[in-house]
């Protein structure tokens, strides 16, 4: 909603609801926090959420209406499609013959208004809500997973027994390849799996584990990073979803001895999701993970994955030179491939040839040439990079560097004229200049290349509840045994996050808050990085086959933020906890 804050500031005090002196601190911490003044007025408790909605309306000249509680009937709730609702904040709530009345928190985005009105064909009345109406309002979509899954069960309960049968022979072995296709097509299989992937997508699941056990098969979502248990199903029917999922990736349905791994896709009006698909052996069966890959998601920048001051002006430069490498490191899903598509699309224009091999294609950027590199029938990484220098690239970005070969290529890319982004397994971008000398690449090529390294973590980010927290004098005593502490206070002074002489004791971190929303208090992730350039200095100490504290170390003197002291920076203004930092942090 476009509302001035000094529209809001007036209208504000004209209602006599709160004194001047309340509206001016809310609007400063607003600020700091870099959140909605009205927000931030009704965390304060100076106003309630109702009455800042009826202010909002009487600004706007919209009705504001107030639904928690109310009763909705399912045909009405059902004309705006929930994908849709929950990514607009939008509900129909009453019908009445061609009017459709309908909740909004921005009633002025009229896009969506008039999206609505050609797919109902309908007159939209559009209402301003507030969050906890919305929330309501939202909830009365979707059934629990538990409950929904119940009613399969239960509906289907006959043809899952039956689906069970077929599967066994006469001593309880399964079957082969016609049984296990014809149970994962029987119509509470599917049920069972569209439901299990639905759910994911809305719940904002980055990967689906279903891993059957003794007596039981376990399915888990991995969101914001952490396993949370989402359904426990009846043992029986073990083999006919992972068969189900099987058939949807393409995989051999009576290979059970070997791990597999395959894809799919899941299409709808509202979302575009591709699955990718790994399933092993187990002691007890087979285990599958399902990774989802969003396939429409809209295009990051470095600011919003977290970078800031001089490392993001030093990422700017380096991606704009013709020549070298800049490299990203950390663990399996800490967003590196993220970070290095972001800085594709920053140069990504009509005079660049743009060429990509990977394992697998994670995100579809247009203009960028994007290979999918193939080891089943002998198209590795180092061929696909020894073929693409042939295709005149401009810029070659390399999916991993796992071996001598792909490192060699890479490095004499980078030497001929070519600049080369890629990701490698190490835990710091001080550890990344040993490891390339590990897969014996020349010092002095690692020397003469590589221009940038960013090493990186992904954070949970705190939920709008939260609470404010100073550290007590134990807290700071662990913290200063894991960080240099007044490198900290000099980065937030700089930054202006905190006043020239503040100490770390004078500094509000936050808490989550739990509530309906969101148990854990925490919802999305941001990256806690550290952006290390190749400076004379630290060239010096490669050529020495330095280690990775002695390089770290004078990346520091030369200027470097570590991950730690960026994460502690973040949880300064807000954004996440300490602890939270310290969890992904601590190895």
């Amino acid at each position: 909603m476009r509302i001035e804050k000094k529209q809001l500031k007036n209208f504000l005090i004209d209602s006599g609801l709160i004194s001047e002196k309340d509206i001016d601190a809310a609007f400063k911490k607003a600020d700091d926090l870099h959140q909605r003044p009205g927000d931030v007025l009704v965390s304060m408790g100076k106003i309630s959420p109702q009455d800042l909605g009826r202010l909002y309306g009487y600004i706007l000249g919209i009705p504001f209406i107030n639904l928690e509680g109310e009763k909705v009937t399912p045909e009405v709730l059902q004309i705006i499609p929930e994908p849709v609702a929950r990514s607009h904040n939008v509900v129909a709530y009453k019908k009445t013959g061609k009017d459709l009345e309908v909740a909004m928190l921005d009633p002025e985005d009229l896009e969506t208004i008039e999206f609505i009105k050609k797919k109902s064909g309908l007159h939209i009345k559009a209402r301003l809500t507030n969050d906890t109406s919305m929330r309501y309002l939202l909830s009365l979509y979707q059934k629990s997973l538990e409950a929904e899954f119940g009613e399969i069960i239960k509906d289907e309960s006959e043809l899952l027994v039956s689906s069970s049968e077929i599967l066994k022979g006469a001593e309880g072995v399964v079957e082969g390849e016609e049984d296990l296709r014809k149970v994962a097509e029987e119509l509470p299989i599917i049920k069972i799996v569209d439901t299990l992937i639905r759910h994911a997508i809305l719940q904002k699941a980055s990967d689906i584990h279903v891993e059957p056990l003794e007596n039981e098969l376990i399915v888990r979502y991995r969101i914001d990073g952490i396993l949370h248990d989402a359904m426990v199903l009846p043992k029986k029917i073990a083999s006919a979803v992972i068969a189900r999922i099987k058939v949807l990736s393409g995989l051999k349905l009576d290979e059970k001895r070997l791990p597999q791994d395959g894809r799919f896709k899941v299409e709808t009006s509202e979302y575009k999701f591709s699955m990718r698909v790994s399933v092993l052996p187990v002691y007890d069966g087979e285990k599958c993970v399902m990774r989802l890959l969003p396939e429409n998601s809209k295009g990051f920048t470095l600011e919003v994955l977290g970078f800031h001051g001089p490392a993001l002006e030093q990422l700017h430069e380096h991606v704009k030179r013709s020549t070298g490498m800049i490299l990203a490191t950390g663990p399996t899903g800490s967003g590196k491939t993220t970070t290095l598509y972001t800085l594709l699309d920053l140069i990504n224009t009509p005079e660049i040839n743009i060429s990509t091999v990977e394992d697998p294609v994670e995100y579809r950027m247009p203009r960028i040439n994007q290979t999918q590199v193939r080891p089943d029938i002998g198209f590795t990484f180092a061929n696909g990079l020894r073929s693409l220098l042939r295709q005149d690239p401009d810029v070659i970005m390399v999916g991993e560097i796992r071996d001598n070969e792909t490192a060699t290529l890479a490095i004499n890319a980078a030497l001929t004229g070519h600049l080369v982004v890629s990701t490698l397994h190490t835990n710091s971008a001080g550890g990344t200049l040993p490891r390339l000398t590990d897969l014996d690449v020349e010092p002095f090529l690692i020397a003469s290349t590589v221009n940038v390294i960013i090493a990186q973590r992904l954070v949970r980010t705190l939920y709008k509840s939260r609470k404010e927290h100073k550290l007590t004098k134990d807290e700071i005593a662990s913290l200063e045994k894991a960080v240099n502490v007044e490198r900290v206070m000099d980065y937030l002074r700089r930054e202006k996050i905190v006043p020239p002489k503040a100490k770390l004791e004078d500094v509000t971190f936050y808490q989550p808050v739990p509530d309906q929303d969101s148990p854990d208090g925490y919802s999305g992730r941001i990256g806690i990085h550290e952006v290390m350039v190749i400076t004379p200095t630290v060239k010096e100490l490669v050529m020495k086959n330095s280690n990775a504290d002695e390089i770290e170390d004078q990346a520091k003197k030369d200027g470097m933020m570590t991950m730690l002291e960026d994460g502690i920076f973040k949880a300064a203004q807000g954004i996440t906890t300490i602890e939270e930092v310290l969890r992904v942090t601590q190895e």
